[in-house]
């Protein structure tokens, strides 16, 4: 059993079938994760609480790295000096020279497993901090985005094993997955998956596709929209604020990805077929 995945005794029931059953059942491991960041600041190594996420662990550097992407302080993998996790805490140090807004800072902010964005003093405030302008990107076939959502799946072990995870993951135009993560948060499992390409030093996602195996919420959208993402398909709905900033910023946002259908609510160009908007 890994670390994402805890056992508990349960009592199966079913009206059905008669008296219940003592079973054991594997659930998804939720537990708080401390992101700290630390920079220089007059040859003096300063560091403070940026947030704390309830997560699924695994992958917390790539969490804390794709997190702080996301909130603008960090622009490549140049300004990370060095990136460590344990078994609750996660720091990254900017690498010297580094600068830091302490007024992004002064928004220290609880976030939960279902809301990324919770605390933040107005949307503008997060659409000015891109660190990618939004490219062409790719053209793809309806076929190949119905196809997505089954790959996705296949490939999420722990949802699997527990029933109780979101799924992140990155697609080539020709339908391939190229890198998947998981958590109980939605918003945790795209930075784990923005991360790990910022720390591998190939945040070039200009052809890629993101999938979300949830639904697409504002801020989905605006960690797509920092890391470039031309192209981000959901398995579920797609809320008005997400369709808003995805035509702002010329992102193809995809809905109800699934059964061989979706909806293209914005950026219909990169769909075959699909026709002008």
């Amino acid at each position: 059993m890994d670390q994402g995945t805890a056992r508990v005794p349960v009592r199966k029931m079913s009206v059905e079938n008669g008296p219940s059953r003592a079973m054991l059942d594997d659930l998804a491991v939720e537990e708080p994760l401390e992101v700290r960041l630390a920079w220089r600041e007059r040859d003096a190594l300063r560091e403070r609480t940026i947030a704390i996420t309830m997560r699924t662990p695994g992958h917390d550097r790539e969490l804390a790295a794709g997190f702080l992407f996301g909130e603008g302080i960090v622009r490549r993998r140049e300004d990370i000096a060095t990136c460590e996790a344990d078994a609750s805490v996660a720091r990254l140090e900017l690498a010297a020279g580094v600068e830091v807004d302490l007024r992004s800072l002064e928004r220290n902010f609880y976030v939960t497993s279902s809301c990324g964005v919770c605390g933040k003093a107005s949307l503008h405030a997060v659409r000015i901090r891109r660190a990618h302008s939004t490219p062409a990107g790719p053209r793809l076939d309806a076929r190949v985005i119905a196809a997505m959502p089954s790959v996705l799946r296949q490939a999420q072990t722990t949802f699997a094993a527990t029933g109780g995870l979101h799924a992140a993951g990155l697609f080539d135009a020709g339908g391939a997955l190229h890198d998947l993560r998981e958590d109980v948060g939605r918003h945790n499992a795209v930075d784990k998956v923005i991360g790990a390409a910022l720390l591998a030093g190939h945040l070039s996602l200009g052809q890629r596709v993101l999938l979300l195996s949830g639904r697409a919420s504002f801020e989905l959208v605006q960690k797509a929209a920092m890391a470039g993402v031309p192209i981000v398909a959901a398995v579920g709905a797609p809320s008005s604020l997400a369709v808003e900033l995805a035509r702002e910023t010329g992102i193809t946002l995809l809905g109800f990805v699934r059964d061989g259908r979706f909806n293209v609510y914005t950026g219909s160009q990169r769909v075959v077929g699909a026709g002008g908007e």
